[in-house]
């Protein structure tokens, strides 16, 4: 039976559009998604989920409220990281606030948890990619770390932070030689750092 309704009508147009524009929406999502967290790393992507939402910068305050420098600052959240269980993820990494709430994470997800709460607090760091692993560097003027090797990237010294390494120190030895390092990544801009020159040294 055939039914001729311009209610009907109207309402598969209203359907239509209503599908149009949610799928439209998916797919600049998507594109979105790509763009901000994929980036190029000698012929393979490399797909990160740090986070700028509030919640990072609340728990990031909290663990560091008794702290009266930035090294204190650092290490308590190095703290916090290291102490979450490490456990293999098989899919791509997690969130800073999925790593929370699951309670494990492997590099890629404790990376993005304490990469996200350093860059809430202004601190300087950065993702370094070597084979089959992933570590932060962070800038810190301290008096006190100058006995501490450092990465220096383009003459300025970071400092190691080895999330999967529980209660591990600031300034965290360098365990693969420089010419395995494949990327420093600003995961916050998407970009690799322009690598001129690297050196490992005091």
């Amino acid at each position: 039976m055939l039914i001729n309704s311009k209610l009907l009508n109207r309402l598969s147009l209203i359907v239509s559009v209503v599908m149009v524009g949610f799928m439209g929406y998916l797919t600049l999502k998507s594109y979105i998604f790509v763009d901000t967290h994929h980036i190029d790393i000698q012929g393979s992507t490399y797909v990160h989920q740090v986070s700028t939402k509030p919640y990072v910068k609340h728990i990031a305050l909290k663990l560091t409220e008794h702290c009266k420098s930035d090294a204190c600052a650092i290490q308590e959240l190095l703290n916090y990281v290291t102490t979450i269980s490490y456990k293999i993820n098989p899919s791509i990494s997690r969130s800073p606030k999925n790593t929370i709430k699951n309670g494990y994470g492997d590099c890629d997800d404790k990376s993005n948890l304490l990469i996200s709460m350093l860059h809430s607090l202004g601190y300087e760091a950065y993702f370094v990619l070597v084979p089959g692993h992933i570590f932060t560097i962070v800038k810190l003027d301290d008096k006190r770390y100058s006995h501490f090797k450092g990465l220096y990237v383009n003459g300025t010294k970071y400092y190691i932070l080895e999330s999967t390494a529980k209660m591990s120190p600031i300034g965290f030895p360098l365990k693969y030689s420089l010419d395995k390092i494949k990327a420093i990544v600003d995961p916050f801009s998407n970009t690799k750092v322009d690598i001129k020159q690297l050196e490992w040294k005091i």
